[in-house]
């Protein structure tokens, strides 16, 4: 038996079949485990990226493990949180919106970045 990093230590959680969750930042590390979670707790997904050529990376991301394909209950949907256009389109009928994206500024190296938000960063071992 193989260990699931999605599970649940609680065991299995009912969902209401079917709903619908708009996860931001679909494509993330942290994106991409809630994705699949809904998706296994039997929730219909629409997940945003900033680029539609990363939708597949979702997709990828959300059968890992030997997961079923998802098939419909898995939406990609192009929305950037920098401009305001997409994100009406992205929420609507959804039930339950999970903003877990995290923007980037332009130019930025991410480990600058890392260190700006946390001082610690910078002393961790990088292999």
């Amino acid at each position: 038996m193989t260990h699931d990093p999605y599970a649940s230590p609680a065991g299995p959680v009912p969902a209401r079949s079917g709903e619908l969750v708009l996860v931001t930042g679909g494509n993330g590390y942290l994106g991409a485990h809630v994705v699949r979670r809904l998706l296994d707790t039997g929730h219909r997904v629409r997940a945003t990226v900033r680029s539609p050529q990363r939708a597949a990376e979702v997709r990828a991301a959300a059968a890992a493990g030997g997961a079923a394909d998802p098939g419909e209950r898995l939406e990609v949907v192009r929305a950037d949180l920098s401009a305001d256009a997409g994100w009406a389109e992205a929420a609507r009928d959804c039930t339950y919106v999970l903003h877990v994206a995290s923007p980037f500024p332009a130019g930025v190296h991410s480990a600058a970045c890392a260190a700006r938000v946390c001082p610690m960063f910078m002393a961790l071992p990088t292999a």
